[in-house]
């Protein structure tokens, strides 16, 4: 069995910028704020860091902050995926090199392989480095689903040890759960799948949500690892309705909002991503209420 990187909830941190550039010291705050709160690891430079429109050394940049500010206390996981596999395995080296105790490499896309060529592209970035490959599953963005039987391959890769999964299909979840066995962890890439996708035996979820309820989402998880599963349950259905809100526009779009709401950061994106509507923000505004967290701007 390989060592699992992290059980609990990893939060897909937002990358807040400030005049068009990264903002370092609202990126630290929030980096200590999701620490106090007992998060149990950190993603940096995923979907929701932006990492398609930060350059190479932004990228990198961020990776070696949160790494130097975490200083060992969680796990720090990087994105690192590309649809451009020299680009790719560049980021994945140099994250690795800062110091990222993990990767977090996300299926190739728009140009698009086959399952053979998805076995021999996770194979060489779990051969390019030293550190633990966790493989990002998300055809609503890719284009490109990986099977269970691929994933069955791949779990012989002593440095390929886990998956985001995001395909939303329960039916291919329980397949690759009963195909990889105790050779793979699988976590939720979904917030409004968390607890179903533990009681298969989960060991977590790679989360929006816990950008704004940190605690409350490792609580869920940790919930239902001590066996109270009823609570656990009870809290997936709580943010429900949160967790719609924070998906009611692209991917980190509304999350963004959100933290700014909360005073956390600006509002500031990258295009082609721009400011939700007024009317999705304000029923965003009212669901961090109904969750208790209170509005800075």
């Amino acid at each position: 069995m390989k060592k699992t990187i992290f059980k609990g909830a990893a939060t897909a941190l937002i990358t807040p910028f400030r005049d068009g550039r990264v903002d370092t010291a609202a990126f630290g705050a929030i980096i200590e704020e999701q620490l106090a709160a007992g998060i149990d690891a950190l993603v940096v430079c995923g979907t929701s860091g932006e990492a398609s429109t930060l350059d190479d050394n932004e990228h990198i940049g961020a990776i070696e902050f949160a790494v130097k500010t975490v200083n060992g206390r969680v796990p720090v996981i990087a994105g690192t995926g590309s649809n451009d596999t020299r680009h790719g395995l560049n980021l994945s080296k140099r994250a690795a090199s800062v110091g990222a105790d993990a990767l977090l490499v996300c299926t190739p896309y728009y140009n698009k392989t086959s399952q053979n060529g998805l076995k021999t592209l996770y194979t060489m970035y779990a051969d390019a480095v030293d550190v633990p490959i966790i493989m990002y599953n998300v055809p609503s963005r890719t284009g490109l689903n990986i099977e269970p039987q691929t994933y069955a391959y791949l779990a012989d890769h002593p440095n390929i040890c886990a998956i985001k999964e995001a395909n939303g299909n329960f039916s291919k979840i329980a397949e690759t759960f009963a195909l990889v066995g105790d050779r793979l962890d699988i976590y939720s890439g979904n917030d409004d799948q968390t607890v179903p996708i533990l009681s298969l035996g989960g060991k977590g979820v790679i989360s929006v949500l816990s950008n704004v309820l940190p605690a409350e989402t490792s609580k869920m998880c940790h919930l239902l690892f001590e066996g109270r599963t009823a609570e656990s349950a009870a809290m997936q259905l709580k943010y429900v309705p949160l967790i719609s809100a924070l998906f009611s526009d692209v991917n980190p779009i509304p999350v963004k909002e959100a933290m700014y709401i909360l005073g956390r950061s600006t509002p500031e994106l990258r295009l082609p991503l721009v400011r939700m509507s007024a009317e999705k923000a304000a029923v965003l505004r009212e669901e961090l209420a109904k969750a208790g967290l209170n509005a800075i701007n």
